[in-house]
């Protein structure tokens, strides 16, 4: 859209069911508001709205696993997660949650509007259904494999894995996450959005009408649940946690979370205008309004699809300008894992390194998955910041600063004739503003902040060539010529380096005492004025923007995460729950004994199997163990073991095997033996 009168920005809502993390920061909410500053410098009219999603599975589960509420979690993450954001520096214009009244009438509207326009279909189905927890198991309440990808760990609304769109009943031997039972089917009846109906619309929509400005990984997605087929899509599920189904006979059901979620983007809208006296509809209906969504990877069908199928099932909203998607972020090598606490926290970051939002800011938009997944490592934040942030940007401004405050008392010296390289230099500058532009309304962020720095790196240079410290002495006009372009450029980079490091940027203005300019800076003034700050302008004295970050911090924050590796590997992150009680009769008919593994060999086609030649004291006999994948044959010969030597014989791939080897079991499926000591011998009876 070229031109629009205003802007609509959202960021996804995040779960409060835990803190937000550097994925989270990299992939959706340092790009909005990157994205939301630039076009607040250029003076446009925008609203940047987001809010707590506190309706999702997730947070009925924590819930459950923590023995409170569902609001006791939802409250306390909500309180962790608008802190960060402002510590942080996210400047929403408005961040909400969906709990708010006001959200629950606009959710509730939607869904009434929807309704009574026939825009739905009715149907009984038959869903998952938990008899022990006496409930349906919607979306993250069941796991099971994809049936598109084999990923064993996929959720009844999504696999995160190939990022497909699914159904509970989609999934392959479906596990129940509340009691670990397997599911049985039951009818219930629910209310469906016929996404199939809007299959050509889409296809013109998306297909031919999005096909150049939409990001790749954005549009392939789309094409690829096109190209599939759609199906109609359940909007309300049973559940006690949610926003009720506000129509008769719709008791015990609620609106699905992935239909209230975003229509939080509108509610939060209301807020901001109601506080601000603003009308809200021409932000959501007017078309010469431009909406963007950013969000992650794994919400691009919600966004790209269900949502723009219910804006345009009511008739009056704008659909999507863009939405821009990033892939994922990785820590030192491994996905980040909320349940395992691999990640970095962003209230822990703020504790850990006060003051130094910007680093981490630009750390991670330096190195943001725009195009494919990418790794956050501790060393490439410290050298990201020592040698780019303290080395040019930093070292720069410094000299700049502490010269004219030296040379001519903090006054803006008077230039003389300029030199081409002055000239040169003053036009790089003015047409800085135009490349880093066309980045970001591409949505290339990284490259945009990769221009801004080489504007200190020209500076820096500038300075390095000119040598104003040499001149001072034998040509002090010359030196005045020199440290007046160099304070352009310092002044220039305080309005470009706002939208990356906003900390930065106020530091650096309140250094050049901007704020007494009668001509106040913003982006387009540097491409238009000949002279950012003027002659005779007083500044301030010099402040250090950046500080070395020492080894050492870095050494505890790789300490932690090798703690937490630990702690997954001793299995503290999941422990299997107690089988169901036996009787003493029942535990005495086994006969358990010390034993010697005499020889190990790998069942032929086998991949998991070794068949273990085994003296049990009372005879030699063969087991056939699945301990192919964990332990060499060669390794364990010799080996003391515990035996069930009175287990039925079976036959598994031709060979029979007589009983079984004891063995322990980590949270990922490590196998270790149960050790008996050397000094007993064969045959001993373990009780």
């Amino acid at each position: 859209m070229k031109n629009p009168k205003r802007y609509t920005i959202t960021a996804a809502l995040p779960y409060t069911n835990g803190p937000i993390h550097i994925g989270h920061l990299a992939g959706v909410y340092i790009p909005a508001d990157i994205y939301t500053r630039y076009l607040k410098l250029n003076e446009k009219d925008v609203v940047f709205v987001c809010g707590s999603d506190e309706h999702g599975v997730p947070i009925t589960i924590k819930a459950k696993k923590e023995g409170i509420t569902p609001q006791q979690v939802v409250d306390r993450y909500n309180t962790i997660i608008k802190k960060s954001f402002e510590d942080f520096g996210i400047q929403f214009d408005n961040y909400s949650r969906t709990s708010a009244e006001v959200h629950h009438e606009t959710a509730s509207e939607f869904f009434k509007t929807l309704y009574e326009n026939d825009k739905f279909i009715e149907e009984t189905t038959e869903q998952l259904y938990d008899a022990e927890a006496k409930q349906f198991l919607a979306d993250r309440f069941v796991t099971g494999t994809c049936p598109k990808c084999g990923n064993e760990e996929a959720y009844g609304d999504q696999c995160e894995k190939c990022g497909s769109s699914l159904n509970a009943t989609d999934l392959i031997q479906p596990k129940s996450a509340i009691t670990g039972n397997t599911p049985t089917l039951k009818e219930t009846k629910h209310w469906f959005l016929p996404l199939d109906q809007y299959n050509d619309w889409l296809k013109q929509w998306i297909l031919n009408d999005h096909k150049n400005d939409w990001k790749p990984n954005v549009y392939g997605q789309c094409k690829s649940w096109i190209d599939d087929g759609l199906r109609p899509r359940a909007v309300t599920r049973d559940l006690d946690w949610g926003i009720p189904v506000p129509v008769k006979n719709a008791d015990g059901k609620v609106l699905y979370v992935w239909f209230d979620a975003p229509i939080g983007y509108i509610s939060s809208t209301k807020e901001w205008a109601k506080r601000e006296q603003k009308e809200w509809e021409p932000y959501w209906k007017d078309q010469d309004t431009k909406l963007v969504h950013f969000i992650g990877k794994d919400n691009i069908v919600f966004h790209c699809i269900i949502f723009p199928v219910m804006l345009k099932a009511h008739g009056d909203y704008i659909l999507p300008d863009n939405v821009p998607s990033n892939e994922f972020l990785n820590l030192e090598g491994q996905k980040l894992s909320t349940s395992k606490n691999w990640a970095v926290w962003l209230h822990e970051y703020l504790d850990d390194f006060p003051n130094q939002q910007d680093v981490l800011r630009y750390a991670l938009t330096a190195n943001a998955p725009e195009t494919k997944d990418n790794d956050f490592t501790w060393k490439d934040f410290q050298t990201r910041n020592n040698s780019e942030l303290v080395g040019i940007f930093g070292n720069f401004i410094n000299r700049v600063v502490v010269l004219t405050n030296k040379y001519y008392q903090g006054q803006v010296p008077e230039k003389g004739e300029l030199t081409k390289v002055d000239l040169d230099t003053l036009k790089t500058l003015k047409e800085s503003t135009q490349g880093i532009s066309e980045s970001i309304e591409l949505y290339r962020f990284r490259e945009a902040q990769a221009k801004m720095m080489n504007i200190a790196r020209l500076g820096n240079k500038y300075l390095a060539d000119e040598e104003p410290w040499k001149l001072q002495k034998t040509n002090p006009e010359r030196t005045q010529s020199i440290m007046y372009v160099a304070l352009q450029i310092a002044a220039g980079l305080s309005i470009i380096s706002e939208p990356f490091l906003p900390f930065t940027s106020t530091k650096l203005k309140n250094m050049l005492s901007l704020d007494t300019l009668e001509n106040k800076l913003n982006w387009n003034l540097i491409s238009s004025l000949d002279e950012l700050i003027p002659t005779n302008h007083q500044i301030n004295s010099a402040e250090l923007l950046f500080t070395k970050v020492e080894d050492d911090a870095i050494q505890r924050q790789l300490d932690k995460l090798r703690q937490t590796k630990q702690d997954n590997q001793l299995g503290n992150s999941e422990i299997e729950p107690q089988k169901e009680e036996v009787s003493f009769d029942d535990f005495s008919k086994l006969d358990i004994r010390t034993a010697t593994i005499l020889s190990a060999e790998k069942m032929p086609k086998a991949k998991k199997l070794l068949a273990l030649k085994v003296d049990t004291g009372i005879d030699q006999r063969t087991i056939v163990s699945g301990i192919a994948e964990h332990f060499k044959p060669e390794d364990i010969i010799g080996k003391k073991v515990s035996v069930v030597v009175n287990l039925k014989p079976i036959k598994l791939r031709g060979t029979l095997s007589e009983g079984m080897i004891l063995m322990a079991t980590d949270a990922k499926g490590k196998l270790s033996f149960v050790n008996i000591e050397n000094n007993f011998g064969n045959g001993m009876i373990i009780s």
